[in-house]
Order: structure tokens, then C-alpha cells, then sequence
């Protein structure tokens, strides 16, 4: 299985072998919904809290005898149906949203997600970005010469969720020469996942060879997984 290296004028110059273990997995929507979702709900933080009425303040004194006044019987102004008072079942933020994915199960949805991507022609790779400073000139232009030169042409006009560019490392440069624009989002190989591949159209690959390396090592357990 090979596919299409661009350079960063936006011209062919090879190809890259790829595994099929990474880029030839069958489209399984089932497992990839449940890895998703587990991973939406991992990162979701409970932050709405509300109060009982053993949390607020007041209300330690009985706000009046108990026979006598002609009035319902009461034994604290903090009970849920004074004003002031307590939440009777309201959010609280102990509640944990997680769930366990299995590591496998994750790998095995990251090579689904990356085939699919793959046969669908939204991933190009590019040999290498060619940053030498920090410049968001260069990376528009990179952008647009890729575009035209896989023929994907909403890669330079798509204004929301355009691409998601991986590098096989760190590279200080090519974060800032993108990080001005909202729509791409660089990541490292070893970071990425199936929710941020999902959520951008394109995915562009640098340096391919040493990034399908990094990817290949994640998913090489995902094999014996059958869901």
C-alpha cells in the first residue's frame, strides 16, 4: 500500500509505504462511537455544584415553636422549600463521568479512524514543512500548495476544523507559524487520537516515514482485537 508524498511547494516526490495494520483496517462505526464517546466523557469535568441543606449557611434555630402559632411546622429556614434554602437533588460536582476504554479497543479505533481518512483521500503527506522561523505567511502558503497540489482544494478554504498537521516530534516552529490559525491544530504523532482526527477534515502528515514509524508502534497491538 503505497500513497502520494508532496513537497512543501505542493509538488509529488515519492511515495511512502504504508502498513496496512495503520491504514488498511475495515471502517467499524460501532467501535469507533464507543471510543468517542468514552473519550469525550473522560474529559468532561463536573463543575456545576449545588448546595444542601446541610451545606448552607443559617438555619441552626428553629424559626418557631412547634404548636401554637397557627402556622406549619417547621425545624429549619435552610429546608429545600424556603427561599435561601437548600437544592433537593441538584448537580453535584463528585459526580465522575469516566469510563475505561481498553487500551486495544483505543488503538484499534485510531487505525479504523487513519484508514478510513486514508480512502476517503483526506490525508496528504507532506516530506517535510520546511520551516526555518516562525512565519504565518509560510504556513499559509504551504496550506495553499498543498492544496492545489493533491487536488483538495477546500484544504486552503475550509474556514472551520480545516486540518489537523502531525509531526513525528516537537517542532517549536512549525507550531507557531500555524498557531495563528483557528481552523489547524498541530499535534505530535504520539498525541493524536480518533476524537481530533473526527473533529478536522484533513489530516496532514510531515516527515511521513518517521511519523508512521511513531503511529505504527501505538497501534501495533490493535490486530488482535475483533469487535
Amino acid at each position: 500500500m503505497d500513497a502520494k508524498v508532496y513537497s512543501s511547494e505542493g509538488s509529488e516526490v515519492g511515495k511512502v509505504s504504508l502498513p496496512e495494520t495503520v491504514f488498511g483496517v475495515k471502517w467499524n462505526a460501532d467501535l469507533v462511537h464507543e471510543v468517542v464517546v468514552g473519550m469525550q466523557a473522560n474529559a468532561r469535568v463536573s463543575t456545576a455544584h449545588t448546595k444542601g441543606r446541610g451545606e448552607v449557611r443559617g438555619g441552626g434555630k428553629k424559626p418557631w415553636k412547634q404548636k401554637g402559632t397557627g402556622r406549619a411546622r417547621h425545624g429549619s429556614s435552610r429546608s429545600p422549600i424556603w427561599a435561601g434554602g437548600g437544592v433537593a437533588h441538584g448537580p453535584t460536582k463528585d459526580k465522575d463521568y469516566s469510563v475505561k476504554i481498553n487500551k486495544k479497543v483505543r488503538a484499534k479505533a485510531l487505525a479504523t479512524v487513519l484508514s478510513k481518512k486514508l480512502s476517503d483521500a483526506e490525508i496528504i503527506f507532506v516530506d517535510s514543512l520546511a520551516l526555518t522561523e516562525p512565519k504565518t505567511a509560510k504556513g499559509k502558503s504551504i496550506l495553499n500548495a498543498l492544496a492545489k497540489g493533491s487536488g483538495q482544494s477546500s484544504l486552503a478554504t475550509k474556514r472551520k476544523n480545516t486540518a489537523l498537521v502531525v509531526l513525528p516530534g516537537r517542532n517549536e516552529v512549525a507550531e507557531l507559524s500555524f498557531r495563528n490559525f483557528g481552523n489547524i491544530e498541530v499535534v505530535q504523532a504520539k498525541d493524536i487520537n480518533p476524537v481530533d482526527l473526527l473533529t478536522y477534515k484533513y489530516v496532514v502528515m510531515a516527515e511521513p516515514n518517521n511519523t508512521i514509524e511513531v503511529i505504527s508502534k501505538r497501534v501495533s497491538g490493535s490486530a488482535v482485537v475483533n469487535k
